[in-house]
């Protein structure tokens, strides 16, 4: 009896060992997998919201993705016409009404919709940011200007990074005026720029 006792002892202690090994690799690679999820999620965070960033500078060049679109598919729509005018010089009357059709589906007015939909839906930062800067009385920073938007437009969003890019913009256009103080950048209207220096202009020459 000893000595069947002494090796079922042996391959119980080699089973819990070989089970607790197990157990522990386990739980590591639960942890790792966990890791690279959490991880995944902070990438995937941080390109949604460089797509936002990216839309909103999109929509602060004046440019239109959806007519773009449209326009391609017009365009693609359009291609098609010089073969089947081929085939009416070919089959004769008969191919000739098949080529009458095409014109009919290729209209130019619902892809100019969406483009004038699109404009009277809602102002574009640029001219919110006009508007803005004629409104204000004394130079402000692209931070504040970019709160003072989404105080007046709760529903939009307004990102510092989209802001400044939008008035630099403004600036190279000449339609906004930058001045530096430090190390900080200020922008303001041409017109309350130039009204600002003719006030300074009048006091000099009291003084």
């Amino acid at each position: 009896m000893p000595e069947t006792a002494t090796p079922a002892t042996e391959l119980t202690s080699h089973y819990v060992a070989q089970v607790t090994g197990d157990l522990e690799r386990n739980a590591k690679e639960q942890e790792r997998i966990t890791t690279e999820i959490a991880s995944l999620q902070e990438q995937l965070a941080a390109v949604q919201h460089d797509h936002t960033v990216l839309v909103n500078v999109q929509q602060a060049l004046g440019i239109a993705p959806a007519p773009t679109q449209h326009a391609a598919e017009a365009e693609s729509a359009v291609v098609p016409s010089p073969r089947q005018k081929t085939g009416a010089a070919r089959g004769g009357k008969k191919a000739g009404k098949s080529t009458a059709a095409p014109k009919k589906a290729t209209a130019k007015k619902p892809v100019a919709k969406p483009a004038d939909a699109a404009k009277t839906a809602q102002p574009t930062l640029v001219e919110l940011i006009r508007r803005h800067l004629l409104e204000l009385k004394e130079p402000r920073s692209a931070a504040e200007i970019s709160a003072a938007l989404g105080q007046a437009h709760p529903e939009r969003q307004f990102a510092d990074k989209v802001v400044r890019v939008t008035l630099e913009g403004l600036v190279a256009k000449s339609q906004a005026e930058r001045t530096k103080q430090g190390r900080s950048v200020f922008y303001t209207s041409p017109k309350s720029a130039d009204a600002s220096e003719t006030e300074a202009q009048a006091a000099e020459t009291e003084r």
